[in-house]
């Protein structure tokens, strides 16, 4: 990568250096101020949700501020975005906690100033598939060159992770000392422990979706290929006719989508499949799921917590491992079937092969605790009580 190519984000780092040194002079650090913010979703959603919930409930006094906005790579977007930065900067410099889900851009092409910590409540559980700095030298990963001018995942004070097992990964993805990684669970899967929400969810989706009612539902949650925020619509893998015709009387076939997948290419919805975008969230579709089928996202880390049977539906194994490679063996670490096309998945659904006796001790060995009260140890933690 040239460094005409990166001459836009060398100008934009000069700019905000300067905007938060502005800030930092103006405005003192407001020791009652917590922001969050995400790149992942215009809305407050997962981990961000249930701390700030907690946060709400149990520390009322305490100020919240929300810094939710997709990336849009359209020329207004990018207009928008950079006024976006310039907010981010303003919070960023005056709030005492700034809480991010994900990577975001702001925190690494500034210098904290003294007092604000930087929390990181990485989107993801468990460790399967590599990320940040574990990246480097990988096509999915970020070239040497930014790097020099973009310090990707520096300046966390803390971190927080699902088990112990997992903090070496998160150390080496984050260039962090591994005692600032902290084994506390993760606040979104607190939902799982509550039947009342699990049975809202069921009401809910039964309502919107009656034609289900009495079956079982499967639910395709594949990870997102290529880079961030730059998708082209999805193309499902499999045979979805066939599917529908070797299914329909007792399953119903749901897709969800990562956050940054613009959408599903040439399909359409019938008494079968559907595309669910934004109506219900991954802990509600979780929750009413009978068997997950995903490929390297690690929603199944969270599907393990209750118990039921995943499929591993790897078509692409080798090509994923080339362009961005694991943590683990994939093969030996997946606690369910693997297939690679239309006729094996159907194989394994219509004759209940899942496997799943590794599935409890799989979700043992990644969650340290899963007592519902990962949320409460995490917000104590990030106010030092």
């Amino acid at each position: 990568m040239s460094k005409l190519k990166l001459l836009p984000t060398i100008i934009v780092k000069k700019i905000l250096i300067i905007v938060y040194r502005t800030f930092s002079k103006l405005y003192k650090i407001d020791e009652m101020k917590v922001t969050f913010a995400s790149y992942r979703s215009d809305t407050l959603k997962d981990n961000l949700y249930f701390v700030s919930k907690d946060m709400e409930t149990r520390f009322p006094n305490i100020k919240q501020v929300y810094l939710l906005k997709r990336f849009e790579s359209s020329l207004f977007g990018k207009i928008t975005y950079i006024i976006h930065l310039i907010k981010a900067c303003f919070h960023l410099s005056t709030s005492k906690y700034f809480i991010i889900d994900d990577y975001y851009l702001p925190v690494y092409l500034i210098t904290p100033r003294e007092g604000i910590e930087v929390i990181q409540l990485w989107h993801g559980s468990g460790a399967l598939k590599k990320f940040g700095l574990s990246t480097v030298g990988k096509p999915f990963g970020p070239n040497p060159a930014y790097l020099e001018y973009v310090k990707i995942h520096s300046n966390y004070s803390k971190a927080y992770v699902s088990s112990r097992e997992v903090i070496p990964y998160y150390a080496e993805a984050f260039g962090m000392d591994e005692l600032a990684i902290r084994p506390l669970g993760i606040p979104r899967t607190d939902y799982y422990n509550n039947s009342i929400l699990i049975n809202q969810a069921k009401y809910k989706f039964y309502q919107k979706y009656p034609n289900s009612i009495d079956k079982k539902i499967l639910l395709y949650a594949p990870t997102f290929r290529g880079k961030s925020h730059y998708q082209d619509e999805f193309q499902l893998p499999f045979d979805l006719p066939t599917m529908k015709s070797c299914l329909h009387t007792e399953y119903v076939l749901l897709v969800h989508l990562h956050p940054y997948m613009k959408g599903i290419a040439n399909f359409e919805e019938n008494d079968f499949f559907y595309h669910i975008e934004t109506d219900f969230t991954i802990q509600e579709l979780l929750s009413i799921t009978d068997t997950l089928i995903t490929d390297y996202s690690t929603v199944f880390f969270d599907f393990s917590l209750l118990n039921r049977p995943i499929i591993f539906y790897a078509y692409d194994l080798e090509e994923y491992k080339d362009e961005r490679d694991f943590y683990y063996d994939y093969k030996d670490l997946v606690p369910g079937p693997l297939v690679t096309d239309t006729n094996s998945l159907l194989a394994v659904i219509k004759d209940k092969d899942f496997r799943s006796d590794r599935i409890e001790e799989f979700s043992k060995r990644f969650f340290d605790y899963r007592d519902g009260k990962s949320t409460e140890r995490v917000v104590n933690d990030i106010f030092n009580l």
